[in-house]
């Protein structure tokens, strides 16, 4: 198959989904069916990405897939998509200022070294000993 064949070929994929959907439509129940379809799965991948964000994982691509998914067929999740796709340019921009970056660098490196001043300060005071090793076992019971 040659190049100009496998062009050829990817319209009609495209035309197979776009008259499956029109089919959709014409029928007011299938319709409905769908829509409620894409809404339950976009708005479990959006609450997921939601959870996510005071959990561990990555709860922003979470929220971006989600709205992505509603935005097939919702317009109020395109502008949401559009506006968290213009958030996430303004916070890009912000992350490469050299400045910003300078200072993140100094404080995280600054952090950094007083935490390990803190867990050497407690290791000098109290020692290290790990809970197989206590002397006074009726602490415990």
């Amino acid at each position: 198959m040659a190049i100009s064949d496998k062009k050829e070929a990817q319209p009609d994929e495209e035309g197979r989904f776009h008259r499956f959907r029109a089919r959709l439509r014409r029928n007011p129940l299938l319709n409905t069916a769908w829509r409620a379809g894409v809404f339950a799965v976009g708005a479990t991948v959006l609450i997921g990405g939601l959870v996510m964000m005071v959990t561990p994982g990555p709860g922003l691509l979470g929220i971006v897939i989600g709205l992505a998914i509603l935005a097939t067929e919702f317009a109020w999740a395109q502008r949401a998509l559009h506006r968290a796709k213009t958030a996430a340019d303004r916070a890009k921009e912000k992350a490469f200022d050299p400045r910003k970056r300078r200072r993140n660098l100094i404080l995280g490196t600054t952090t950094a070294v007083l935490a390990a001043a803190a867990v050497a300060a407690y290791l000098a005071i109290y020692g290290f000993v790990v809970p197989w090793n206590i002397e006074d076992p009726a602490f415990w019971t």
